[in-house]
């Protein structure tokens, strides 16, 4: 696929955005704002090249040294059950829908390869245009475009940036640690 449509190196993923100075460490509610205002940037959600059979994004530069994408979801794509590495995020819609499932709980980030979840740890949510969530360094989730004709496409902006992501499958109330990708795996 071409550079334009997925986007691995440093020099072609930034896209500067302009706004207001942010603060050295960016929180939750920064990086929530931040991918808000960036998901109404009509023209720059527009110049996303939009692919129907894989994920597109564009590497964007967010607030304080967070890390951010633009991100485009063909119909029935999603990510996943994942965490961010120990960092905090936010994501916003731009266009279309997504849903995430996500666990009420803090897990162990260190010394398991399998858990059984409790009862009652689910939680659901739909994300429509225009609405977003932050989270804490702890977040395990899986996101996706449940639509079966139509893009979604979001912003989502991490501090500190991602220094990796741990990979789960899931089982019922069973939760497996798959693998860990490091940024050289996504870049």
């Amino acid at each position: 696929m071409s550079p334009s449509v997925h986007p691995r190196t440093p020099d072609s993923t930034h896209v500067p955005l302009p706004g207001p100075a942010a603060p050295s460490t960016p929180s939750q509610a920064d990086l929530l704002d931040f991918a808000r205002r960036t998901a109404a940037d009509s023209s720059l959600v527009a110049s996303l090249p939009l692919d129907p059979q894989g994920r597109t994004w564009i590497r964007l530069d967010g607030p304080g040294g967070s890390e951010a994408w633009l991100i485009g979801w063909p119909p029935g794509t999603g990510t996943g059950w994942h965490d961010h590495g120990g960092s905090h995020g936010a994501f916003a819609t731009a266009a279309g829908t997504l849903k995430e499932d996500s666990l009420a709980a803090r897990l162990p980030t260190e010394g398991w390869k399998t858990l059984e979840l409790a009862e009652d740890i689910d939680r659901s949510r739909s994300v429509e245009a225009g609405k977003g969530r932050a989270f804490g360094p702890h977040h395990v989730h899986e996101v996706r475009n449940e639509s079966t004709t139509e893009h979604t496409i979001s912003v989502h902006a991490y501090y500190p940036p991602l220094p990796l992501i741990r990979r789960y499958s899931r089982t019922g109330a069973v939760l497996r640690l798959e693998h860990v990708e490091r940024p050289e795996d996504w870049q």
